[in-house]
């Protein structure tokens, strides 16, 4: 059975991936981002279809610490943050933990 990518975000943040093809998705808009937002990343994490959650960088600080902690150290799904500039930086740490190896390392054997 092959994963796909689950999107949660605001609407305009998650239309684009639907444009692209990506059926799971949870749109949070903004005003409800507080109620709501926790709730949407459980529910993706609990599905096992979903082996890729994207969601915006500056969507993190609104999640209770619990539930940041819990996709902070999801292995499976991973979850991938977009936007937040250089300065996030966090991509390849989510990639090494989810493969175990950190393709980026340049050491020869």
């Amino acid at each position: 059975m092959s994963q796909e990518i689950g999107v949660i975000g605001s609407p305009e943040f998650t239309t684009g991936f639907q444009l692209a093809g990506v059926r799971r998705f949870a749109s949070v808009p903004a005003d409800e981002k507080r109620d709501r937002l926790d709730g949407a990343v459980e529910e993706m994490l609990a599905d096992e279809g979903v082996g890729i959650v994207v969601m915006h960088d500056d969507d993190m600080e609104h999640l209770s610490r619990s539930v940041r902690q819990e996709v902070e150290t999801s292995v499976e799904p991973v979850l991938v943050t977009l936007g937040g500039g250089a300065a996030s930086g966090g991509l390849r740490e989510q990639i090494k933990r989810a493969i175990g190896i950190d393709l980026m390392d340049e050491e020869e054997t």
